[in-house]
């Protein structure tokens, strides 16, 4: 790793970590109603309660919150998948783009719910106008919503003593949506605008190109089928192209929710490469602290929350360290080269002329440091947003962000899903070091028994189950394989990732796989909605019942955690149980690509 590219890196966690004490100040105020934001609007508020029949006053116990919580969006997800389907006949559309088929409208409806944003299509030559803004956009902002009511139902189960409630999800989710996330996106989006992210709602723009292009294609019968000679030889026909059409649209407001919602799903097929998406290396700048501010704000807000703003430090502390060593790690292994080339005695070093390292896949204006910034941004963010292809890293530089999907989207992680993961672990390291020492494991003054260890447990296992089992079934299914570009090592990895990033949330993908299938459309959805609501349940759960616990005084015998030694412990038990989980699966793929290139070099 070069001193430019840490000097980068240095400069980009300064300054999220500068930006996350005030936005943390601000959501925790916004979230108990003290914020003046929520004072000045407490009419329009209250009104839009008792149109929708709420009773803003009356909380929730732990089971009406979830169940709050997977009605809204299960109606969510039908309302999109409707809007995909029925898009040819509706308004918004300049293109005429018609329906997506409907196995690919039930993937792409629960993959914006769900807060993935997994696609399988190009968005430009397949969604109209009105579905990326009423259809995405909205759910861009109401998933991430979801995530951080979640994670405020699990900070009042700490803070609360003997209580039966933990919120009110309708409150959670309307405040987090009006007071955070809109005011947060309006601003973000000027700045893309600024910069050159196209906002507009004009049809498609078809230019003179600077040079005529000359090409052989296909000469087809009346019916499209290509012709053949008669020595089976494929017929072609010269064509010049001097034309070409650009897509156009409302990107920027889609680009600003899409990264502070930890979404990732781009306008674009090219995502965060194109230039229209993100124009300069000041927008990609934006772009990834967008991804990282409110999850790395939520655990300063999860300290005052609880009245220990140690706690919120001490996690954030984690995650900070993790994620520097996951980018150094990242950037190194992108620089070194592509030991496939190095093996044919390629010279991959920096010159004048050429950038050195690994730029394939890569764009010029951004370069392999920020790229691979940006690569461990957003799959430690649970984005998926990406500005370089994940397909095209090397072996050991495609293992650090499938690992961070894997470790369960914990380092800083999707918009309030990270920090809940992230405290799920933490109670299981308590459990671990009660265990150690023979006590009654304990956290933040609550004891920890065997109902919250059952509920840690399958929020701890549920994915890697999704993505071990999902992975072995496309391994072993002919139309599992069918869609592998790369066969061998390269191949498996291609499969592992694109599960490992569905049941994890997150989005990205190695697009070696062709995924436009009905077989990994369904296997993938059915990934991305139980690896989001089959682990909120039981974190609700676990919030239920520790609100309805008295607060333990320290003594003694109390781990402390908020210093450094609980950080060890903490990322100890993450890479423990996270990583260790996944280490077969790891070897068959990036590990044994990594060596066999290495072997062929020497």
């Amino acid at each position: 790793m070069t001193l430019q590219s840490a000097l980068q890196a240095a400069l980009f966690v300064a300054a999220l970590l500068l930006l996350a004490v005030p936005l943390s100040r601000y959501i925790a105020r916004v979230m108990d109603g003290n914020a003046r934001v929520v004072r000045w609007c407490r009419w329009p508020e209250c009104s839009l309660y008792r149109l929708a029949g709420v009773d803003a006053n009356r909380e929730m116990g732990w089971r009406q919150y979830a169940v709050a919580i997977l009605a809204f969006n299960a109606l969510g997800t039908l309302f999109l998948y409707a809007l995909i389907r029925l898009q040819g006949w509706l308004p918004g559309n300049p293109q005429g783009l018609r329906a997506p088929s409907a196995d690919t409208a039930f993937n792409t409806a629960i993959s914006f719910v769900a807060n993935t944003n997994w696609q399988d299509y190009a968005g430009e030559q397949t969604m109209s106008y009105l579905t990326q803004m009423l259809g995405f956009g909205v759910q861009n902002f109401l998933s991430a919503a979801t995530g951080i009511a979640v994670v405020m139902a699990l900070s009042r189960g700490f803070a609360r003593r003997s209580a039966a409630t933990i919120g009110n999800a309708w409150v959670d989710l309307t405040r987090a949506t009006a007071y955070v996330l809109a005011p947060l996106a309006v601003v973000l989006a000027v700045g893309f605008v600024s910069q050159g992210t196209i906002q507009n709602f004009k049809p498609y723009q078809t230019v003179a190109t600077l040079q005529t292009t000359r090409y052989d294609a296909p000469k087809m019968d009346a019916a499209g089928q290509p012709l053949n000679d008669a020595a089976g030889q494929p017929l072609t026909v010269a064509t010049s192209l001097t034309e070409q059409t650009i897509a156009m649209g409302p990107v920027a407001s889609q680009e600003a929710i899409k990264m502070l919602g930890t979404n990732g799903g781009g306008f674009f097929n090219a995502n965060s490469a194109h230039p229209f998406e993100n124009p300069t290396p000041l927008s990609n700048m934006l772009q990834m602290l967008a991804m990282l501010v409110i999850p790395a704000a939520l655990c300063l807000v999860f300290g005052r929350v609880i009245a220990d703003r140690r706690q919120g430090r001490a996690i954030l502390a984690a995650m900070t360290l993790a994620f520097v060593v996951a980018v150094a790690g990242e950037i190194a292994a992108e620089q070194a080269g592509n030991p496939a080339l190095a093996a044919l005695h390629v010279d991959q070093s920096a010159t004048p002329l050429q950038a050195g390292g690994n730029m394939e896949g890569k764009e010029t204006r951004f370069g392999i440091a920020q790229s691979g910034l940006f690569s461990v941004a957003t799959t430690a963010a649970s984005c998926g947003a990406v500005n370089a292809m994940h397909d095209s890293l090397t072996p050991l530089g495609g293992l650090v962000p499938m690992l961070l999907m894997q470790l369960g989207e914990v380092i800083f992680g999707g918009v309030g899903s990270g920090l809940y993961g992230m405290l799920v672990f933490a109670i299981l390291a308590v459990f671990v070091a009660g265990l150690m020492i023979g006590r009654t494991p304990e956290y933040l003054g609550k004891k920890i028994e065997s109902f919250e260890m059952k509920m840690v447990a399958l929020v701890v296992l549920i994915t890697p189950l999704l993505v071990l089992v999902g992975t072995s079934l496309a391994s072993l299914a002919a139309a599992g394989r069918a869609g592998v570009l790369n066969p061998g090592p390269h191949g498996f990895s291609e499969i592992l990732y694109a599960f490992s990033s569905a049941a994890n949330n997150n989005g990205s993908a190695f697009a070696g796989l062709t995924v436009s299938s009905s077989f990994y459309n369904i296997l993938l959805g059915i990934a991305m909605w139980f690896g989001r609501f089959a682990t909120i349940v039981p974190v609700l759960a676990i919030a239920g019942s520790l609100a309805a616990k008295k607060r333990i005084a320290a003594h003694a015998g109390t781990l402390p955690t908020h210093g450094p030694l609980f950080v060890v412990l903490l990322l100890g038990t993450v890479l423990l149980v996270g990583a260790l989980t996944y280490v077969p699966a790891l070897a068959l793929g990036p590990v044994v690509e990594h060596l066999s290139a290495a072997f062929r070099s020497h």
